[in-house]
């Protein structure tokens, strides 16, 4: 203003005028709800005034989709706004070395909410805007990996699942409840199944809420986060559950040498590579026969690979972020930002394969619609093995057939052939293995 300069905020810019109201009001335009958006966004997001004076136009938006400007949205007042790092009423440009976001006092400033952060970390660019900001390379490869994977993944399955229903619908495939079922879920995998299908579900539904906190689904989880932060607790609850829900089964297939055979089963066979061409080739009407599986087929043992890397990294990253006090203290900045992009995009991945893959195998297929009841009560009908998997089958019913000695009474409990409700269920040897159906 001295300079003559007539842009410049002054105090009504920022405090208003015939209602001038303290920042812990939460209608103040210099509340911490509204401070960045309001206040700081009126002048910082103006075309003509960025223009006029050469000011960057990536501040605002990059706050905004950072984890403190979607903090903000979704209505938390104790996270990080403009003020918190450049200060109020002694704002000055980072070359200064007076300024609280001068490299030199960076430890300092970030350090008042992360201890330690700065003292270990080189900080890289904080406004970065994912399009067209400098960002990392580590960071960049990461999102053209995923760019990658995500519409090849979802294409093939989708393909795959077309050319499936398209086929089985042609030849009149339908499910057949009547006559004998196959036990495919144990108790203890039963229980693993129910573990994913909750921390998963409140995963995905929690996470996306942070991304997307304008959503209509996502309004009803955020009414309490100007008090309390109910999703991020949630969130994290979910994830403590899921970890909880693989050492569980991790600890069901070490324990005993048949749960490992379930193990062995999975594992990639060049058969499998085999039977997904024949599949294609069948489903394009290209071979009368189509193919026979094992115990599980490629689809099954892709989905399951895909749950085991997809934990890993879900809980790598996820931890990198829950526990940011320790990852900015003992990790550069880019170990964040590339925490975060893979967080998010593996989170994609993971909810549209659920979507399009499994929900199609338990649901959509001709074969088991409505729906595939093993995940409630660990049984499949026969038939359906019967179609697919014949040969397979057939073991089970020798099995099933097979003397077993009576004075054993622990062989019985364990034993696939003696299954309690009769011969009217095969028990599948995988489901004393915690199989999936």
């Amino acid at each position: 203003m001295k300079a003559g300069s007539f842009d410049a905020p002054v105090c009504t810019d920022c405090h208003g005028e015939h209602l001038i109201l303290g920042p812990k009001d939460a209608v103040s335009p210099v509340s911490a709800a509204r401070v960045s958006t309001v206040t700081c966004g009126r002048c910082h997001d103006d075309e003509r005034l960025a223009i006029r004076y050469n000011l960057p136009m990536d501040r605002v938006p990059s706050y905004a989709n950072s984890y403190h400007g979607l903090a903000t949205r979704e209505g938390s007042q104790t996270v990080a706004n403009c003020a918190s790092c450049h200060g109020v009423h002694n704002i000055l440009p980072p070359s200064d070395p007076r300024s609280a976001v001068n490299a030199a006092n960076l430890s300092k400033t970030c350090g008042g909410c992360h201890a330690g952060a700065g003292a270990h970390f080189a900080i890289g660019p904080v406004h970065v805007q994912t399009a067209t900001g400098p960002i990392h390379p580590a960071v960049k490869t990461i999102r053209w990996f995923y760019w990658l994977v995500i519409p090849l993944t979802l294409g093939f399955m989708v393909l795959h699942n077309l050319l499936d229903f398209t086929s089985k619908f042609i030849r009149r495939v339908r499910q057949t409840d009547d006559g004998p079922t196959v036990v495919r879920m144990s108790r203890s995998f039963l229980i693993v199944h129910w573990g994913l299908i909750v921390s998963f579900t409140v995963l995905v539904v929690t996470g996306f809420a942070l991304k997307y906190p304008e959503a209509f689904w996502a309004r009803p989880l955020l009414i309490w986060e100007g008090h309390f932060a109910f999703r991020g607790a949630l969130h994290r609850a979910a994830a403590v559950l899921l970890i909880a829900t693989m050492a569980y089964h991790i600890l069901c297939l070490a324990s005993n040498r048949r749960q490992r055979e379930f193990l062995v089963a999975m594992l990639p066979k060049p058969m499998d590579a085999t039977n997904l061409v024949q599949v294609f080739r069948y489903n394009l009407g290209l071979s009368e026969d189509g193919p026979h599986f094992p115990r599980f087929n490629y689809a099954e043992k892709l989905e399951y690979w895909a749950l085991v890397w997809g934990v890993i990294v879900m809980v790598a990253s996820g931890c990198l972020l829950w526990f940011d006090n320790f990852t900015l203290r003992h990790f550069p900045k880019w170990v964040t930002d590339a925490a975060t992009a893979v967080h998010f995009y593996e989170a994609v991945l993971a909810t549209f394969s659920i979507l399009l893959w499994h929900f199609y195998m338990v649901i959509f297929d001709l074969s088991v619609y409505p729906m595939d009841t093993a995940w409630l009560t660990g049984k499949s009908p026969a038939e359906h093995f019967r179609r697919s998997r014949p040969e397979y089958l057939r073991a089970l019913e020798i099995e099933q057939t097979a003397p077993t000695p009576s004075a054993n009474s622990s062989l019985q409990e364990n034993h696939p052939g003696t299954a309690p409700d009769g011969p009217s269920d095969l028990s599948d040897p995988s489901a004393a293995n915690d199989s999936i159906g």
